[in-house]
C-alpha cells in the first residue's frame, strides 16, 4: 500500500514532485495537495487526479509524509496551525523550503521530535532531471529516509548530506546552479549573434551544445577535467578559448559566485529565524 502523501502549497516544484511521482506509477489517490485557491486546486485535481483542500491540519491528520512546499517567508506562518494535528499520525516531514532549519521547524511546528528531512532540490526537477540534497535529523528511521529518497529520485538524482549546514552548499552548487548554466547559455548565444549568426540558431546551438555536454559528462567513464582535455587539440581552436576563460580567472569567479550563494543562504536562515 503506497504512503499518503501530503503537499502543503502547490507550486512548480511540488507539482515537479508529484508530478514525477505520478508518472513513476505512484498512485494519485494517495497523493493530497493544499492551496489557498479553490480554482488552483481544481486545475491540479482535473490534471493529475490527486486529491485537493484548502484545509491543512485538515490535510496532514492522516498523512504519512507531509512535504512542506510554501515560499521561506510563509513557513512560520503555514506551520505554527499545524502541530496539533500532526499528533495524530506523527508523519515525516519534508521540508524543500531553502534557508529554513530544522530548529526552526520543529519549534513552529510545537515538537522537537518529529522526523524532519530537508531537501534542496533544484528546477531541473520540472522535466525529470533534478538533483536535490537530503539531510534528516535523527528522529528519521532507516524507512523514512528510503522513502525520502524514492520520493525525490522521481525527479532525478539524490545526494544525502551528513550536516544540516551542508544544505547551504547543496544551495550554491546545484540548488541555484542552473541559473549560472542558463547565463553561459545566454552568453554564448550573444556571442553567436555578435559573430553574425541568427538568434534563433545561435541560441539552438547553444542549448543543445550544453545538453550534449552534460549528457557525455553524466555518461562518460572520464571526469570533465579529461573530457576537456579531449576536445582541445594541441593549438587548435579550443585550447585557444579555453586559454582565453583560464586567463579571465574562471574558476576564481565560479568559486567567488558559489561563496556569495551559500553566505547568502546562511543569511536567509538567520532571517528566518528572528521572524
Amino acid at each position: 500500500m503506497a504512503s499518503q502523501l501530503t503537499f502543503i502549497g502547490a507550486g512548480n516544484m511540488a507539482r515537479a514532485i508529484f508530478g514525477g511521482l505520478i508518472d513513476s506509477g505512484y498512485p494519485a489517490d494517495a497523493i493530497t495537495a493544499t492551496a489557498r485557491h479553490q480554482a488552483t486546486l481544481d486545475t491540479l485535481a482535473a490534471r493529475y487526479g490527486i486529491n485537493v483542500t484548502t484545509d491543512n491540519a485538515g490535510a496532514v491528520a492522516d498523512a504519512d509524509v507531509v512535504i512542506l512546499a510554501v515560499k521561506p517567508q510563509l513557513m512560520r506562518e503555514v506551520c505554527e496551525p499545524l502541530g496539533e494535528a500532526l499528533q495524530i499520525g506523527r508523519p515525516l516531514i519534508m521540508s524543500i523550503a531553502a534557508g529554513v532549519t530544522i530548529d526552526s521547524l520543529a519549534e513552529w511546528l510545537d515538537d522537537a521530535g518529529l522526523p524532519i528531512v530537508r531537501c534542496m532540490p533544484n528546477t531541473p526537477s520540472l522535466v525529470g532531471t533534478g538533483a536535490s540534497g537530503l539531510f534528516a535529523n535523527d528522529r528519521v528511521s532507516d524507512e523514512q529516509r528510503q522513502l525520502a529518497e524514492s520520493l525525490m529520485r522521481a525527479v532525478g538524482i539524490v545526494e544525502w548530506v551528513e550536516e544540516e549546514s551542508l544544505i547551504n552548499a547543496v544551495t550554491a552548487i546545484a540548488g541555484s546552479a542552473p541559473a549560472y548554466f542558463f547565463y553561459m547559455i545566454e552568453a554564448l548565444e550573444k556571442a553567436g549573434v555578435a559573430r553574425g549568426l541568427a538568434p534563433a540558431t545561435s541560441r539552438r546551438l547553444a542549448i543543445r551544445t550544453a545538453l550534449g555536454a552534460a549528457r557525455m559528462a553524466d555518461q562518460s567513464e572520464f571526469d570533465p577535467a579529461t573530457l576537456k582535455q579531449q576536445v582541445m587539440s594541441p593549438n587548435g581552436t579550443t585550447e585557444r578559448a579555453i586559454h582565453c576563460f583560464e586567463q579571465a580567472g574562471l574558476e576564481g569567479i565560479v568559486d567567488d559566485a558559489t561563496r556569495a550563494c551559500l553566505d547568502r543562504a546562511e543569511e536567509l536562515a538567520r532571517e528566518l529565524q528572528k521572524r
